[in-house]
């Protein structure tokens, strides 16, 4: 049987939103919080390396492997030919900070269709495995990342539509609120990972493109806000969610029974 989800109002969309935000913003300060977002934060983690790797795949160079750390750390590593221009090490460099919040606000926009609230969390469950075996080689990815996706799958197989779509929101605005929690790196030239004194994401494109990085953390900024108002937008239209109201799916059939008395 298909089960229906009913749109709610836009002040029930806003709530939902709402409650997700809150969820993220004070698991942290819960009790055992900590331990409650750790899986999260390693998520966010991932979103944004992948986001490196796959950059650099789109760019025709290699993606060889994902390192994530236990302080929630991450490090994309991928061979970059020497002869390739600025331009391309910049958009690598700068695909780690825009994938969560890109990410983020294309969950958000598919929480809005109900047909892709299963297959979405089934893909980026079957993603987050894929890149475990191919891609993730430390001992932290390892351990975290599968219980991550066999929690994703779990709710796409068993769970109700409404769990499924909340999955997608809180997934959605855990990605899109990353580049707040992230902002500090954004503006930071150098960083520490895995004990190694490094460029960070902006200071990469600032070598690249001579910019100062702060100019480039602002640029990013704005393009992640500009990204998520929309994709909240998007969800949060009026018009688009009437126009679903009272419209069958497309395996449902309807009957309509008429009166043989004639008027």
């Amino acid at each position: 049987m298909h089960s229906m989800v009913e749109p709610g109002s836009q002040a029930e969309e806003v709530g939902r939103l709402i409650l997700a935000a809150f969820i993220v913003l004070a698991l942290p300060s819960l009790p055992f919080g900590n331990f409650i977002v750790y899986p999260f934060t390693i998520l966010t983690t991932w979103f944004h390396e992948m986001g490196h790797g796959l950059t650099a795949i789109a760019m025709g160079q290699s993606f060889d492997s994902l390192l994530i750390y236990a302080d929630g750390s991450g490090l994309a590593q991928s061979q970059v030919a020497a002869d390739a221009s600025p331009f391309l090490r910049a958009a690598i460099a700068a695909g780690g900070p825009l994938a969560p919040t890109l990410l983020g606000a294309g969950l958000i926009v598919a929480s809005a269709h109900q047909r892709l609230w299963r297959p979405v969390l089934w893909g980026t469950a079957i993603a987050i495995f894929a890149s475990v075996i191919i891609y993730v080689r430390s001992a932290v990815g390892i351990a975290v990342l599968p219980l991550v996706a066999v929690a994703l799958a779990l709710i796409a197989w068993r769970a109700s539509p409404g769990i499924n779509r909340f999955t997608l929101q809180f997934l959605g605005v855990l990605g899109a609120m990353s580049m707040f929690s992230d902002y500090r790196y954004f503006f930071t030239e150098q960083v520490q990972i895995g004990g190694r004194t490094i460029l960070s994401d902006t200071g990469q494109i600032e070598a690249a493109l001579w910019l100062p990085h702060w100019f480039w953390a602002a640029f990013i900024l704005l393009i992640s806000a500009g990204a998520v108002g929309a994709s909240l937008k998007y969800a949060l239209n009026d018009k688009r969610r009437l126009n679903t109201r009272g419209k069958p799916p497309a395996n449902v059939l309807q009957f309509k029974r008429t009166s043989d008395r004639s008027e």
